[in-house]
C-alpha cells in the first residue's frame, strides 16, 4: 500500500493535469486500472490515473485520431500476458499490428507458465513447463526465424527466452522495428544471448530504454500526424 501511495506522490503532477500514462508493462497497468480502487477507493488521485493509464496499443488506437503505424510486412506471432488478456484485452494489440500489414497469428495459448515469480521456483518448474508446453511453446518452436515473435509480458517473453531461445518482441520494438528501412528481426543477432542469464538481465535493462525510446518515437510521429 505504501508502495502505491509513493507512486501516487510521484505521477502528482501528470495525474493532476490528466496526462496520460503509458504503461509497457501489462501486468503494471493492470495494477493501475484494476486493483488499485481496490485498494485505495478513497483516492481521488487513484481513479484519476485508473482512467488515464493506457498500454501502448491502446493510447494509439484510442487517443491518436487517425494514427497509421508504420509498414511492417512479416509474420507475427501474438502471445497475450495474462493480465493483458483477462483485464484490458487484446483487441488494440492485434489492431495495430494488422494495420502495419503483418500477417498476425494470434495465438490462443493460455498462461505462459512462468506466471511473474512463480515459473522461477524449483518446486515449480515442472508445473510452469506444462502450462507452456501445452500451446505457446511449441508455437514458438515451429515457427520459421523470419516469423516475429511478440509479446508485451516480460515474464512471458522470459519464459520464450528460457524454453525456445528465441527472443520476443514488446510491440514498442517491433513499431520500432517497422520504423526502420530495412526491417531486420533483431532476434537473429539476439539468440545467443537468451541462452545465458546473466546476459538476459543486463538484455532486460537495455530493452527497457529501448522500448521507451521507441514509445517516444511512436506517440512523436502520431501527434505530427494529428496535429
Amino acid at each position: 500500500m505504501q508502495y502505491l501511495r509513493r507512486i501516487l506522490a510521484a505521477l502528482a503532477d501528470p495525474i493532476d493535469r490528466g496526462i496520460p500514462v503509458i504503461v509497457l508493462e501489462p501486468s503494471c497497468a493492470s495494477v493501475f486500472r484494476d486493483e488499485l480502487r481496490s485498494l485505495l477507493p478513497d483516492d481521488a488521485r487513484a481513479g484519476k490515473l485508473r482512467a488515464q493509464t493506457f498500454l501502448l496499443s491502446e493510447f494509439l488506437e484510442r487517443k491518436v485520431p487517425g494514427y497509421v503505424p508504420p509498414k511492417l510486412s512479416r509474420r507475427v506471432m501474438l502471445h497475450g500476458h495474462c493480465h493483458h488478456k483477462a483485464i484490458l484485452k487484446m483487441g488494440d494489440e492485434e489492431s495495430i499490428l494488422r494495420k502495419t500489414g503483418a500477417e498476425l497469428q494470434s495465438l490462443d495459448s493460455g498462461c505462459c507458465g512462468m506466471a511473474g515469480p512463480f515459473g522461477m521456483d524449483a518446486h515449480k518448474y515442472d508445473v510452469s513447463m506444462a502450462i507452456g508446453e501445452r500451446v505457446l511453446l511449441p508455437a514458438v518452436r515451429g515457427a520459421d526465424a523470419e516469423t516475429i515473435v511478440v509479446s508485451d509480458g516480460f515474464s512471458c517473453r522470459e519464459q520464450i527466452a528460457q524454453s525456445t531461445g528465441r527472443h520476443a518482441l514488446h510491440l514498442a520494438e517491433v513499431a520500432r522495428l517497422a520504423l526502420a528501412r530495412d526491417h531486420v528481426n533483431p532476434e537473429l543477432g539476439a539468440r545467443e544471448r537468451t541462452r545465458q542469464t546473466r546476459r538476459r538481465a543486463l538484455r532486460t535493462a537495455t530493452t527497457i530504454g529501448v522500448a521507451t525510446a521507441a514509445v517516444a518515437a511512436v506517440v512523436a510521429v502520431a501527434s505530427r500526424k494529428a496535429a
